[in-house]
């Protein structure tokens, strides 16, 4: 990408829930299960503050019963305190080990509300999350909500809320029905959890868009840089200067190249450094058209944890991304979609990390930032099959074949976009040595379909269609 800096502001979003529609029937009471079974529910969160952009209640559900327990059964309330008694909210999954895809959010009104709690956030589960085990839990779940007009929210005096705990802990101000039944928790006095949501969940579209379908594909089958091929097929190889990463860098053409592998070739982008600024480049690829909006991205990316020679420790960024230009601080038509992988960490995190980020407009100085992410905290070394997704509705991410993060409408492309790939360093403070050493990053493919959301499954379908035809290059999509 090419507007980043080590702060982010977390305002991830996945499922749009506004408090305020209609009721939904009655939940289904099915005594025996309950009886048989029980939930505990355990809570921390990364948003600690009084005050916050948005409320993070991260949870896990354990299977407290000595039978099997189908998640889809299963009903959690956290109980807050409406900022104003007209706000409403939007509830956000932006990571979950059950799959974001498989968790719905719905907000409710209490009956009786009281000093700290007039409102709830119901989390369910879809038939996909499966089933529990005895003494199973769900894993992270990575919940959020924030009040749809972006306001700063008041958490500090919510029932459930607690900033204290850094791990999970058992927490009893958040209550959890099985199959109709109170087995977990206590709610606000005087509301005991039987009213339903007022608002239904939200689920993914269950079918592409009509329409739409001009394709662009690259294989990447070059020789070099300067194949004339590259150009004309309407690639940039970056070589101008300034930013993103370290202050002095250079972007070098020559540091891109195309090397076989198992008979296919594929693009290799080279960074490197000897700790310095001046002994620093960075590389990048990227179209010449910035005609990409709705539709279908993939590519298969090869992210690298360590240095192909020298000392490791480079707080380095290895991406695929799509982009368009801010024309003025906080402009609302700006759009990106990044998938951004730091395999030593960086912007505060320790360790790796792989981020997907939604952005909705930026103010580089001061910073200001308005995007929502997911990410996940473990290695991605490897190849790995990346897809983002775009509709009139959502914004949907997946690393091989699963939902990574599903985000808002509030953050749709305005504009038509570029597609990019690049690599680059967010400083010099990771690894001080002045030994040289270089990262890969490597691409095998890149597609866009425009105006059609596509499955992973799809995906792949039509790559090997495309490849089956002897198909190494194809650009359908008009100019915008």
């Amino acid at each position: 990408m090419s507007t980043r800096t080590p702060r982010r502001t977390r305002t991830a979003l996945a499922v749009a829930a506004i408090a305020g529609s209609a009721a939904l029937a009655t939940f289904p009471l099915t005594t025996a299960s309950a009886s048989e079974g029980g939930v505990a529910v355990q809570y921390r969160t990364s948003a600690s503050g009084a005050t916050a952009d948005q409320s993070e209640p991260w949870l896990k559900v354990r299977n407290t019963g000595a039978t099997s327990v189908a998640l889809n059964q299963v009903k959690i309330r956290y109980y807050f305190k409406a900022d104003s008694p007209t706000a409403t909210y939007r509830f956000a999954c932006s990571w979950a080990v059950k799959g974001c895809s498989a968790i719905t959010g719905t907000f409710g009104t209490l009956a009786n509300p009281t000093a700290t709690a007039d409102r709830y956030l119901e989390i369910g589960f879809t038939s996909a999350a499966g089933s529990l085990a005895p003494g199973a839990d769900t894993g992270d779940m990575q919940l959020r909500f924030h009040q749809a007009n972006w306001q700063t929210l008041t958490q500090g005096d919510d029932y459930s809320f607690q900033g204290a705990p850094t791990s999970y802990t058992d927490w009893t101000k958040v209550t959890a029905q099985l199959a109709g039944v109170n087995v977990w928790g206590t709610a606000p006095a005087g509301n005991e959890p039987t009213e339903p949501p007022t608002t239904p969940p939200t689920t993914p579209p269950t079918t592409p868009p009509p329409g739409g379908g001009a394709t662009l594909f690259d294989d990447f089958s070059y020789t070099s840089h300067t194949d004339p091929a590259l150009a004309a097929h309407g690639w940039n190889v970056r070589s101008n200067s300034g930013g993103p990463g370290v202050p002095g860098a250079t972007w070098d053409p020559s540091k891109v190249t195309f090397v076989s592998q198992s008979g296919n070739t594929v693009m290799n982008l080279e960074t490197s450094s000897a700790g310095t600024g001046a002994s620093t480049t960075h590389t990048e690829v990227l179209t010449k058209a910035s005609k990409f909006r709705n539709g279908t991205y993939a590519a298969r990316v090869k992210f690298s944890d360590a240095p192909k020679y020298g000392p490791d420790g480079d707080r380095i960024v290895q991406t695929f991304f799509t982009i368009n230009d801010l024309k003025a601080p906080m402009a609302d038509d700006y759009a990106e979609y990044d998938f951004e992988y730091l395999p030593n960490g960086g912007w505060g995190e320790p360790a790796n990390i792989l981020y997907t980020t939604s952005w909705e407009t930026y103010n580089p100085d001061p910073w200001q930032a308005v995007n929502q992410h997911s990410e996940s905290r473990t290695s991605f070394a490897g190849w790995h099959d990346l897809v983002v997704t775009i509709d009139d509705s959502r914004i949907t991410y997946y690393v091989d074949g699963a939902v990574f993060g599903t985000h808002d409408a509030a953050y749709l492309p305005e504009r038509p976009m570029s597609i990019n790939f690049n690599q680059w360093l967010v400083d010099l403070n990771g690894q001080t040595s002045t030994t040289p050493r270089a990262y890969d990053q490597q691409v095998d493919y890149v597609l866009h379909v425009k105006d059609q959301v596509l499955t992973p499954a799809q995906v792949t379908a039509r790559l090997a269609a495309l490849r089956g035809a002897g198909t190494t290059f194809v650009d359908e999509v008009p100019a915008s």
